[in-house]
């Protein structure tokens, strides 16, 4: 039970596995008025870098779940030099069906809606370890202009139109389920492209590195996609952003 290689050998620099830098992570953190000793469940955690800096910044501690081996060691690594090891803790394993042991104060899953099947089956997951009166956490994408052709939905790596909402229609989904977004943190294009351009790096280096690898080929593909992919569409069709929700 892994990530595919392809993905840790693109993000292998990354402590942050989403198209928001440090400053809108910290600026989340602020926004939510968190207090020491809040409890925070974070699934699909990635390199565990919310967690961490949030556990340094605002006394929060938690545990986070992720399926990478990598990304878990950099994330356990992470805790130990910000000196936050002993508030919080990170398992390697399949965040789809996860629920805290008790109810946590913060419920978030960032960028990995997958885990419950799309934004309502996680929203339900993350509900069934949140406290009454906490806070949910979900980071998804939506278009930011409408996508004219089919090449513009394939180079944001959608399947079709109806993959991603409009920003208002995320609200209205979000609303339909019971909730109300009480907060927004989004990314904007010089946040995409400090999430999408280490990619390149990344691979180049692990290209150059290993000549001959039974990879090669799939990387540089990778590479040559994903550069004209994120110039051409995701820069200026798809918006992510991280929002907190409460159920009325």
């Amino acid at each position: 039970m892994d990530l595919p290689q392809s993905i840790v050998i693109a993000e292998s620099s990354h402590r942050i596995h989403n198209p928001v830098d440090s400053r809108k992570l910290a600026e989340l953190g602020e926004a939510l008025r968190l207090t020491p000793g809040s409890t925070v469940l974070d699934l699909a955690s990635g390199s565990g870098e919310m967690l961490c800096t949030w556990a340094r910044d605002h006394g929060i501690g938690g545990t986070g779940v992720d399926i990478s081996t990598a990304f878990v060691a950099n994330a356990k690594s992470r805790a130990a030099e910000l000196g936050v090891a002993d508030r919080v803790g990170f398992v390697h394993g399949d965040a789809a069906g996860h629920v805290a042991s008790e109810p946590v104060d913060v419920a978030a899953c960032i960028g990995a809606t997958w885990i419950g099947g799309g934004t309502a089956g996680t929203v339900e997951l993350l509900q069934r370890s949140l406290r009454p009166g906490g806070l949910m956490l979900i980071g998804e994408c939506y278009w930011r202009l409408d996508p004219p052709d089919d090449a513009t939905i394939e180079g944001c790596y959608a399947e079709s139109k109806d993959s991603f909402r409009s920003l208002p229609g995320l609200f209205d989904h979000f609303d339909s389920l019971g909730y109300d977004v009480v907060e927004m943190v989004l990314a904007d294009q010089d946040s995409w492209d400090r999430y999408a351009a280490p990619h390149w790096l990344n691979i180049r280096r692990w290209l150059d590195a290993n000549p001959g690898h039974e990879m090669a080929d799939e990387m540089r593909h990778q590479l040559d996609v994903e550069r004209r992919n994120h110039v051409r569409y995701q820069r200026d069709y798809l918006g992510w952003g991280m929002f907190a929700l409460m159920r009325r």
